[in-house]
């Protein structure tokens, strides 16, 4: 432990540099701004800014991409939450109880939440880097194909408990995700499957595509008719955004619990955040003693799944680093950058490229505490985000969406996927359907396919190797016992009400 911290101030010194430290405040100035556009993130601005990479020095390139990676994660809950515009799938989540507080006038409190739960788990995430690298890379290994199948079976099943109503309306939501994932190219044979003739799905259903429609096409679809801004007498200020000592201890044990999740997952190559911040969100609701908050402004539905988003960012820096393997698209992008750097991850990386990976590591911290500072002087900008009437609000960020799901890959067939399924989650927001379980689907769906067919192409095709594997059968066992208590569950609430 000596050792590490030595080697951690060693870091601070790389990182405190000026010209390092010039490079990292402009990642998360970057990150955090484009984080908050509808449409934009970190695949976008890090895909933008990569050519930037080639001729700069290694440690700063790879410092200003890191500093827009967890930057743009604190700007996409600022748009989620205010606007219930979520810019990347993880923050689909937070419109569950972020945005209901904002309408509430609530607003403030569920931003002082996001930025302490996002610091307090960043610096959980960082501590893990430093001091667990070791035991959490031993564990990834540990995960085979068996084993992340089951995890992604239990993510499937959380999902359904996500809805405010009937759990049989959310696992239909689930289904009709999982179809949607299907869609396209299959990975193993290279078969075009259910395109309907449409050669533009052949490479599958845009994600950010899915999650600004069915959230924020959706949303102003569902109020085409408001005069008033959004929030009504909400106020955003330093006293409005300083939780009370009520909302930190309602809000405390979640976002411990949402750091534990996040940081656990970090550690498994090729598990995405957005798993993360749903299971974080259904654990939650499930062990509440009032799981009817839920959709409707509860404080917890927002510390748990910051929290956990932001500790499995800086976590998913363990996998790609030290085993090569990125934990979704943009991590991939990182890990190309370093190869473009001519720097090979793997477990020499550490002790060939010490400046590289301490420097890293101190600089998340840096980096987090820029955020808090920066988000402090544009607290005015969203109070006049939220004072502009919604009639030129919706409007403009109908527009930003166009442009930036435009600018993903050049396609106008994405623009209209967005309107599609804006018209899509508006129905079954009127029929009281939960569109939130359709994204779950839709990200683990293909990944729950990959692994089922992979492991049982190592057991020759033996279906209970599912259940030989310790870990696996675990995470079956407690999908199984999660379906038995939502069946027990409907079964007392049916009793209830004939009484």
């Amino acid at each position: 432990m000596s050792q590490s911290l030595l080697h951690l101030m060693q870091g601070f010194g790389v990182a405190l540099q000026p010209h390092n430290l010039m490079w990292s405040f402009f990642g998360v100035l970057v990150g955090n701004l484009i984080g908050v556009l509808p449409g934009m993130g970190a695949l976008s601005a890090i895909s933008m800014l990569l050519p930037l990479t080639y001729t700069m020095h290694p440690i700063p390139a790879i410092l200003m991409l890191a500093g827009i990676f967890y930057g743009s994660q604190y700007g996409g809950a600022i748009g989620a939450i205010l606007l219930n515009l979520p810019c990347h799938a993880p923050h689909a989540v937070t419109c569950l109880d972020g945005y209901p507080m904002t309408r509430s006038g609530r607003g403030g409190s569920a931003l002082g939440i996001t930025m302490i739960s996002s610091f307090f788990a960043a610096s959980i995430g960082i501590a893990a880097m430093i001091f667990a690298s070791p035991l959490l890379v031993s564990v990834a290994f540990s995960f085979g194909p068996a084993e992340l199948f089951s995890i992604m079976l239990l993510g499937l099943f959380a999902g359904a408990t996500l809805s405010r109503g009937s759990a049989l309306k959310g696992v239909a939501m689930t289904a009709v995700g999982l179809l949607l994932g299907l869609v396209g190219t299959d990975v193993s044979s290279g078969t075009i499957r259910f395109t309907m003739g449409v050669p533009a799905l052949a490479d599958k259903i845009e994600l950010v595509a899915l999650a600004l429609g069915l959230f924020g096409v959706a949303e102003f679809l569902r109020n085409i008719n408001r005069m008033q801004a959004i929030g009504g007498g909400t106020k955003l200020g330093l006293r409005e955004m300083r939780p009370s000592l009520a909302e930190l201890k309602q809000s405390f044990f979640p976002m411990v619990r949402g750091t534990m999740i996040g940081t656990a997952f970090g550690a498994m190559p090729g598990t995405g955040p957005t798993i993360t911040t749903f299971i974080a969100y259904a654990f939650e609701k499930r062990i509440s003693k009032t799981p009817e908050r839920f959709g409707h402004g509860a404080l917890e539905g927002v510390a748990a799944p910051e929290a956990a988003a932001h500790s499995k960012t800086q976590v998913d820096f363990i996998p790609t680093m030290s085993l090569g393997i990125p934990g979704d698209a943009t991590m991939a992008l990182i890990l190309g950058a370093l190869l473009i750097q001519g720097i090979q991850p793997g477990p020499q990386l550490i002790s060939e490229h010490p400046d590289l990976f301490w420097g890293l590591v101190a600089s998340f911290w840096i980096g987090n505490v820029l955020l808090v500072i920066l988000n402090v002087p544009l607290i005015g900008v969203w109070v006049k985000l939220l004072q502009v009437p919604y009639r030129f609000l919706y409007p403009s960020a109908l527009f930003f969406i166009a442009v930036g799901v435009y600018s993903t890959n050049n396609s106008l067939f994405e623009v209209g996927e967005v309107l599609a399924f804006g018209i899509v989650g508006a129905i079954f927001s009127a029929l009281e359907f939960q569109v939130a379980p359709i994204l779950l689907g839709y990200v683990l769906g293909p990944m729950v396919e990959e692994y089922f067919r992979r492991a049982l192409l190592l057991s020759h095709g033996d279906p209970l190797v599912f259940l030989k594997h310790p870990i696996s059968a675990t995470f079956v066992a407690a999908s199984g016992l999660l379906v038995m208590l939502q069946v027990l569950l409907n079964i007392r609430q049916k009793r209830m009400t004939r009484k």
